[in-house]
């Protein structure tokens, strides 16, 4: 499970550390930040697919050139925070994740920077280079696993390509490891080197950073038909309908299925049925127990959304971590508990993590005091371009607003919560000064 990450220099963070539980909801204003915290999971779980930084960051293609990975957003200079460098100098930004992973705390960072094509002793650079590993560390609370590290300038004549890497506290000798990569997914290393990365804790970590799920659901794609077996479910939600006929396969599942769409609609649902076209592919209807059906072409926006989430969490093999946007759209306000109580149970019951972006006040009204204290808060401070990560639980006199004013809801509609965070920073801030 991922307790925390750290930003620093990445995108409009200067230092902000992300605590993460089971069910985690981050809120914010337009264009305060809430998108980049996704973006440095999508970084991660990119580490553990086990590209290289340029495919990261720039998109991964397959070999007949089609598109397996999307960029990551933004432009390519927008990924770290500081300007262009100066010639000579550089760019970099640093990703710091702590798991813990069947009992043992781990702790993961890496640096990445953009280094200057040309001769530092010029003043005349050639432009900005490929993005290149600077550091990268592993350790538990007891051991350092490996370290690497290397310094320079990048040059056409003289690339900066490799790194020293340490395996093991005190090992010997150091290895060379290529910079385009981190070294964490590195399989050409030699073999005594290898075998010590395959130990439990690299491997525990490549796979947490891999089983992850990012969803951004579209009505559109959702209410389009299936090629049978297509049982995945897309990250904009296609392929709903095999997907959910899978899960139907089992009786049990089928009714749990059934029920909560009765309580989210009133709908009197006994089944569903996944009828073909003359192509062959798979549609998606709803039945009612007085016969009537509704097709997903009929389905309203917010009902196929809340299936595409019940598919995602009831489904077999089930991602560790999901990032949802908006998990809540489409859904009646009167409806948001429904999404919250299948979420927290689904996150207890089946030991997986969810995050996701809400503008609702309405949902962070039911939250439970586990949610509570895993509700943070992204604001951009005035005058500037940073934003800062907060729990909400711990801005001063939250906990008793919450049960004294309403709940984080009417926090969140009344804008107590981003002024008491912009409060409490330009305080810290004076103090800072005075001293």
């Amino acid at each position: 499970m991922i307790t925390s990450i750290r930003l620093i220099n990445f995108k409009n963070f200067a230092d902000e550390t992300f605590r993460v539980g089971p069910f985690t909801i981050i809120v914010g204003a337009n264009a305060s930040g809430k998108s980049n915290v996704r973006d440095a999971f999508r970084f991660l779980h990119g580490i553990g697919r086990g590209y290289t930084l340029a495919e990261i960051i720039g998109g991964k293609y397959g070999p007949g050139g089609q598109r397996q990975w999307e960029p990551i957003r933004g432009a390519t200079n927008e990924i770290v925070r500081q300007s262009p460098p100066s010639v000579g100098g550089e760019s970099a930004f640093s990703l710091k994740v702590e798991l813990n992973l069947n009992g043992t705390t781990l702790r993961y960072s890496i640096t990445v920077g953009r280094f200057m094509e040309g001769d530092p002793d010029s003043n005349i650079p050639f432009g900005l280079g490929p993005f290149r590993v600077q550091e990268e560390e592993l350790r538990t609370e007891s051991e350092v696993v490996y370290t690497a590290s290397g310094q320079g300038y990048y040059k056409p004549s003289h690339p900066l390509d490799s790194l020293s890497v340490k395996v093991k506290e005190n090992s010997e000798p150091e290895i060379q490891a290529a910079t385009n990569q981190p070294v964490l997914t590195q399989y050409d290393m030699p073999g005594r080197t290898r075998r010590l990365l395959n130990d439990q804790h690299s491997s525990g970590l490549r796979s947490a950073l891999a089983d992850m799920r990012f969803l951004d659901l579209s009505p559109e794609r959702m209410r389009e038909p299936s090629f049978p077996g297509a049982t995945v479910l897309g990250d904009f939600g296609d392929n709903l309908a095999t997907a959910l006929q899978e899960i139907r396969g089992d009786d049990e599942q089928a009714e749990t299925l059934a029920s909560w769409v009765r309580e989210l609609t009133p709908m009197d649902v006994e089944d569903f049925e996944f009828p073909l076209d003359p192509s062959g592919r798979v549609h998606l209807t709803i039945r009612e127990k007085n016969g009537k059906r509704i097709s997903s072409y009929s389905a309203s926006d917010g009902t196929l959304r809340f299936l595409a989430v019940l598919t995602a969490l009831l489904g077999r093999n089930p991602a560790g971590v999901y990032f949802f946007e908006e998990i809540d759209a489409g859904i009646h306000p009167a409806r948001q508990w429904l999404v919250l109580e299948l979420i927290e149970k689904q996150a207890a019951k089946r030991g997986i993590q969810i995050i996701t972006t809400t503008h609702s006040p309405d949902m962070l009204s039911f939250v439970n005091d586990d949610t509570f204290e895993h509700l943070s808060a992204v604001c951009r401070l005035e005058d500037s371009h940073d934003a800062v990560i907060r729990p909400v639980a711990q801005l001063p006199n939250a906990r008793n607003l919450r049960t004294s004013q309403g709940g984080p809801g009417r926090l969140l509609a009344e804008n107590w919560i981003e002024t008491a965070l912009t409060f409490t920073e330009g305080k810290d801030k004076d103090e800072d000064h005075e001293r």
